[in-house]
């Protein structure tokens, strides 16, 4: 059965998408069959960072719509043999995201043997995350260490533990914690919280600390999730945290 694996966050400009990214590679690279699904309807970025932005023909929407099939608008990954990535709409309105249709499309990427569906969501409560966040079976909160991504990461769990199908099923999302853009010297001046101070703040089991790294840009720029940069602080964080997860 497939694991639906949301990375969400309650700020932007988290490193939500680079982490989806990273971690969809991670797990293809171990020999899951893995899909990305980005539900950002009207932005579209993962297809960006992961490098495929110009053999965007269908899109999750026109799947949903029923424009396309999902075999047409899945792109497979050049690099990795068991990647696939499902891009979002940049012409659509959000709305367009209904339950049904998420649904439907979950349940054909289920019936085509992907192990894992990985569903990169928006920032916030708006409604390419709401629905990212419903369908979830584990969900990676990632956050940065200060006070105001942690709170909004906080509010997001509440909305995990009340209104995710598994919640309304009886049962529980499992949640992981993903620390972003971390800074030991920033730290230790009492700049950003620790991570001791994160998991106490939000109760969440840690899954993996990634530091503030020029690898991360340089990786979103070419268009290859950083994870495959072995050599970079942040890409072997990036593995670490996958290896605890699979």
């Amino acid at each position: 059965m497939a694991i639906v694996v949301t990375v969400t966050s309650g700020k932007g400009g988290v490193g939500k998408t680079t982490s989806s990214a990273a971690f969809a590679a991670g797990l293809a690279q171990a020999g899951h069959k893995t899909v990305v699904i980005d539900f950002d309807v009207g932005l579209r970025n993962l297809d960006l960072i992961m490098g495929v932005e110009r053999r965007v023909v269908f899109d999750f929407v026109n799947v949903i719509q029923g424009e396309a099939t999902l075999n047409q608008a899945l792109i497979q990954d050049k690099r990795i043999e068991n990647l696939s990535i499902l891009a979002a709409s940049q012409t659509k309105d959000k709305d367009a995201l209904s339950e049904e249709g998420v649904e439907s499309v979950i349940d054909a990427l289920v019936e085509m043997g992907f192990e894992y569906i990985v569903c990169d969501s928006p920032a916030g409560i708006e409604r390419g995350a709401t629905m990212a966040l419903h369908f979830a079976d584990h969900a990676i909160i990632v956050t940065n260490p200060e006070v105001s991504s942690v709170r909004d990461s906080d509010r997001i769990l509440g909305i995990l533990q009340s209104k995710s199908k598994r919640a309304k099923e009886g049962g529980r999302v499992v949640e992981h914690l993903l620390i972003t853009r971390y800074d030991p010297v920033r730290v230790e001046n009492g700049e950003m919280l620790s991570h001791a101070d994160v998991c106490d703040i939000l109760a969440v089991d840690l899954m993996g600390v990634i530091p503030e790294s020029k690898a991360v840009l340089k990786a979103s720029n070419t268009g290859v999730p950083v994870i495959l940069d072995h050599e970079s602080d942040a890409g072997v964080a990036y593995a670490d945290a996958v290896a605890g997860f699979g």
